[in-house]
Order: C-alpha cells, then sequence, then structure tokens
C-alpha cells in the first residue's frame, strides 16, 4: 500500500473540508507507526534517476535476466513517483500520455467505472474493518471516499447523452468542488503481495497446481498429442492454480485500487483495466509469470516476459472486441467463481485461427475491424475455438491469432465480476498464410528461463 502523508486539499464547503480533518490526524498517525520506507533505502532510491514509465522491453530484460527483484523495485519506484500516489510531494512526473490516451487519466471517467469504484470502496470498507486487518482505512473509505464518488455519479448523465465522447464524462467544476480530484484514480490501497510462504518453514510456496501436466500441455500446443480436437497453438488447463494461489490472487484484484483504465463504452463495452506499469505489479504476479514460464520451457523458448494486465468487465456491456496483440504467448486466467456465471456455456473466450498478414500495421488489424472480417476470417468461415468461462482455468493461445471476450453475463455484485488475469510473452510470430501454422516455441528446447 501506498502510504503518504496526506495533504487533502478541497476547494468545495468547509462542512466537506472539516469532515475530513479526524480521518487526516488518523492517517498521520497510521503512517508514523508504520515507517514504510527505511531512511537509507529512500536515498539510495532517490539518486536513480527512473522514467515516467516502463515499457515492454524494460520488462523484458529484468525478466530474462531472472531479476524478480530487480523487475519489481523498478516497477514500484516508477508508480510511486506517478500521480497515482495520493501525497503529491512524493510526486515527481505527471501521468504519461500513454497512460492517459489508453483510457487512465484521472479528468474523466464512465458511469460504468465509477460504479464499480463504489463497489469497491464499499468492500474495502467492510472487509477492512474486520478485526485483524485495517479499521482506520476503512473508515477512510466508508466516511471520504465512498460520500464523494456517490455525489459525482450523481452527477453523470446517461450514456446516451454522451455520444460525443462515446460515452466518457469529463469532471466539471462541480464535481472538483466535491473533492474528485484529490480521490479518483488513486493508489489508496496497494496491495503488492509477495510471494506465497510456508508459515513454518518460511519457504516460498508455488503457484501453479502441482499436478499439471506439462508434458501433456506442451505435447499439445505443438499438435503432437495426435488429437483431432485439439487445435495446436491454442488450448487450455484446468485447475491451474493452487487453492492458495487463486485465492490470494483474487483477493488482490477485489482489494488493490488499481483499476485506473476505463473504456468509451459506445465504442469498446464495459470493462475497467489494471496494467503492469500502472500499479499492477505485487510480486505474487511476477512470481506467477515466472513459474509458467519455467513450467512451459518449449512454449516459452525465447519469448521473456513482457506485458501483463488484468480486466473487470460490466455485464451490462459487450466485452472486449476483435483484436490480436503483440505477443508470441498469450495467457488468460479466470478468477471468478462459477456460480456467478450465468450461463456456464459462455462467458469464455473465442479465439480465431486467424492471424495478421506480414504487411499489415498495428492500426490496420486492430482497429478496422471490417477489413479483418472479410479479408481474413470470412475465407475461414469463421474457424475458430471458442473456450467457456471456468474459474481457474487458463487459456494459453498464440497471441497473434485474432479473439475476442465471448458472451457473458454474470450476475450482480461486485464479487460476481467477470475478471481476467492475461500474461504477455515475446514479439508477435506473424504468418504469411494468414492463418496459423506453427505456434511460437520450440520443439527441442528442454529447459530455459
Amino acid at each position: 500500500m501506498i502510504l503518504p502523508v496526506l495533504s487533502l486539499q478541497f476547494d468545495g464547503s468547509c462542512r466537506i473540508r472539516c469532515k475530513l480533518c479526524s480521518l487526516y490526524r488518523l492517517l498521520l498517525v497510521l503512517l508514523l507507526c508504520i515507517g514504510f520506507v527505511h531512511p537509507e533505502a529512500k536515498a539510495e532510491e532517490d539518486a536513480v534517476e527512473f522514467p515516467d514509465l516502463l515499457d515492454a522491453d524494460d520488462i523484458a530484460y529484468f525478466f530474462s535476466q531472472g531479476d524478480i527483484d530487480g523487475l519489481h523495485w523498478a516497477l514500484s519506484n516508477v508508480f510511486a513517483a506517478s500521480e497515482r500516489n495520493p501525497d503529491p510531494s512524493q510526486v515527481k512526473h505527471r501521468l504519461p500520455q500513454q497512460l492517459v490516451s489508453r483510457g487512465g487519466g484521472s479528468t474523466y471517467t464512465t458511469e460504468y467505472k465509477l460504479k464499480m469504484d463504489i463497489q469497491q470502496a464499499e468492500y474495502l470498507a467492510t472487509h477492512l474493518a474486520e478485526e485483524d486487518r485495517d479499521p482506520k482505512w476503512a473508515k477512510f473509505f466508508q466516511d471520504a471516499v465512498l460520500p464523494i464518488y456517490q455525489k459525482v455519479l450523481s452527477n453523470v448523465p446517461p450514456v446516451d447523452q454522451l455520444e460525443r465522447t462515446h460515452g466518457l464524462y469529463a469532471f466539471r467544476e462541480a464535481d472538483l468542488e466535491l473533492g474528485i480530484g484529490n480521490i479518483y484514480n488513486k493508489a489508496w490501497h496497494h496491495t503488492n503481495f509477495e510471494e506465497l510462504k510456508d508459515p513454518t518453514t518460511g519457504k516460498v510456496l508455488p503457484l501453479l497446481n502441482p499436478e499439471m501436466d506439462t508434458n501433456n500441455i506442451e505435447r499439445e500446443w505443438f499438435g503432437e498429442d495426435n488429437n483431432p480436437d485439439h487445435h495446436p497453438g491454442i488450448l487450455y488447463i484446468d485447475d491451474v492454480l493452487s487453492k492458495e494461489a487463486l485465492g490470494r490472487i483474487r483477493q488482490l484484484l477485489l482489494e488493490s485500487t488499481v483499476w485506473y483504465q476505463t473504456k468509451m463504452p459506445l465504442r469498446f463495452g464495459g470493462y475497467v483495466g489494471a496494467y503492469i506499469d500502472d500499479g499492477l505489479h505485487d510480486r505474487l504476479l511476477l512470481q506467477l509469470s515466472m513459474e509458467l514460464h519455467k513450467a512451459l520451457p518449449r512454449i516459452m523458448k525465447g519469448h521473456p516476459l513482457k506485458y501483463l494486465w488484468a480486466y473487470k468487465y460490466d455485464s451490462e456491456y459487450t466485452g472486449i472486441n476483435l483484436h490480436a496483440d503483440e505477443a508470441a504467448v498469450n495467457v488468460n486466467i479466470w478468477l471468478t467463481p462459477d456460480e456467478a456465471n450465468l450461463d456456464p456455456t459462455s462467458g469464455g473466450l473465442v479465439v480465431f485461427t486467424a492471424k495478421p498478414p506480414e504487411d499489415w500495421n498495428f492500426a490496420e488489424y486492430n482497429t478496422d475491424t471490417d477489413r479483418v472480417v472479410e479479408e481474413l476470417l470470412r475465407p475461414t468461415n469463421f474457424a475458430n475455438v471458442t473456450i467457456p468461462h471456468k474459474q481457474n482455468r487458463a487459456v494459453i493461445f498464440d497471441s497473434s491469432l485474432f479473439h475476442q471476450t465471448d458472451r457473458y453475463k454474470f450476475k450482480p455484485g461486485y464479487e460476481n465480476r467477470r475478471i481476467n488475469l492475461t500474461i504477455l510473452y515475446g514479439d508477435m510470430q506473424r504468418s504469411s498464410s494468414h492463418t496459423t501454422d506453427t505456434p511460437p516455441g520450440s520443439q527441442d528446447v528442454k529447459t530455459e528461463l
């Protein structure tokens, strides 16, 4: 959790400012008790000039060296110096335009994102109030965060009145007077979970299910199992995580306030995003990325971690549209309990067997959907592999294949929201034939980082 010495300055009424005074004092006491940064460590970090954003090559560099400590250190320091830090004195750079342009800005929102933020604040106010958690922070979410979110939500017009901005709502003067600028898209509760450890021995526990048959998985990936029902480069693994890892990662994704991205609902559907270069860098997730890489050496040969994200969905909207990701291997893990899915035959992923031609650029294959459909998908009769949603199921596929979220309908409620964790490895492997041929990886490698 980023725990700054807060300076909550509101331009609104004295009533709002006075209501926060006692909370501010509580936060100061909490910060002094925790002493979250050792002075010597802080001095070392101050001596390093961090960029305002790590890119995929930076992530791959640390990962290729097996340096999870270094990767976590770099991501943590860049994030702590960003505008996500609620303490203005710790902020060293403005939000990079890359984060703003992909929907992670702090001056606008959507109705569905604000509703999700309210649900998360309610969840934290309840769960942090438990005796073994942090009742003072629970009070902060209950008394400071929720009233502002709820009042601003009442100012947001219906989405059909926001056609010019495709459903985005820019905060107005009345919202700023309520204090939304000091609350919205900040790292109020950053889990930053460490690895799971045995409480007796202190030994780091594996996150993957020890019963996972990695040899058969790799044989299926390369089509060596001769199963006509399987498709090389597309597979899924059930019960991929240990029970403990599933629970911890799900807790992380429910609690951590790193869901900063919103999409234009009238163009792209309704889901919020969290990213490795913008807060979603818990060591637990970096450990999982490394374990998967080591467990599947033939698939992962030459493909280091490049990126990681998670999405949380609103069932009143559609999911992610047709696209291909700029990576070699794509791992999608679903975290939501099965009982939340109202249609067990759907809710997952549709992976088509076509991929972008070598001479198409990113904009051509990820924005010109009509052309993709007519020139690439229709000639294959829309051949695809559709995998239904199931909790703790990992879908692994050649990331250059076109794919999209399947139709879905989940129960109402914060804990019922569809959540997927996506891990991307390596660089996109194009095909001159426009359809999947040999999937990424190496059929010869035995073991490699």
